[in-house]
Order: structure tokens, then C-alpha cells, then sequence
């Protein structure tokens, strides 16, 4: 029976090539959601009077969670949708180091599969640790 993921079937160069798309793609799409919340945020609050900056003023601190940033999308608000491109983008290089662990498993590469899996947890633990349930 024949392996349905090996070294054959992805030569390194072709893991190369589809982590370099991914990463192209995934700051393109991320631009794009994030120009078109500023184009919907222009539309929807352009004709507003301008903020006196003398004094700070606070806004409400919604969309902390990406289960409002999510519902928000679905009302098209603005603002969530200029975070989910923030929240694509920061998950664009985390898609990166997951796909290089693939990559590194199918060579079956020890050292950089150890390697890759400090790096990743290194950064789960950096965005996840502060959150309080």
C-alpha cells in the first residue's frame, strides 16, 4: 500500500514554494479585508464632526474577543471587520510555522520538528497566556 504523504510526493521546493504563497496571500487577503473596513468605516462615519483632540476621550472597548469581532462581521461593522484583517494577518506566520512542522514531519527532520514545535508553542503561549477567562 503506498504512503499517501512522503517525500516524493512534496520535494522541498515545493514546501518552499506553497509556505511563500501562503504567506503572500495571506498579507494580500489580510490588506484587503482591512481596506475595505476603512472604505465601509470612510462611508458610514465621513460626514462626522471632526474630535476635539484638546482632551481624551475613551470609546467603549468592544471587539476585545474574536467571538465580537465575528458577530460584528455579521452587521458589517467597520471596525471588526479592520480586525479580523489585523487578526488574518497575525495568523498568517502562525499558518507559516504550522505548515513548516508538516513539512519537517513528512521529512521526518527530528531536530527541526523539535525546533519548530518551540517556536510554535513559544508563540501560542505569547498570544493565549494573557487572556482571562
Amino acid at each position: 500500500m503506498k504512503k499517501i504523504i512522503s517525500k516524493h510526493l512534496f520535494a522541498d521546493r515545493d514546501m518552499e514554494q506553497f509556505i511563500g504563497l501562503q504567506l503572500r496571500y495571506g498579507v494580500i487577503i489580510s490588506s484587503l479585508i482591512v481596506l475595505t473596513g476603512g472604505l465601509i468605516y470612510l462611508q458610514q462615519s465621513g460626514g462626522l464632526a471632526l474630535p476635539a483632540y484638546s482632551q481624551f476621550i475613551g470609546t467603549k472597548a468592544g471587539f476585545t474577543s474574536i467571538g465580537q469581532i465575528i458577530t460584528g462581521l455579521g452587521t458589517l461593522n467597520a471596525r471588526s471587520i479592520i480586525q479580523f484583517g489585523v487578526v488574518v494577518l497575525i495568523a498568517t506566520p502562525i499558518l507559516r510555522i504550522a505548515f513548516s512542522l508538516v513539512g519537517f514531519v513528512i521529512e521526518k527532520d527530528r531536530l527541526y520538528i523539535l525546533i519548530t514545535l518551540i517556536v510554535l508553542s513559544v508563540m501560542m503561549i505569547s498570544i493565549f497566556g494573557g487572556l482571562k477567562v
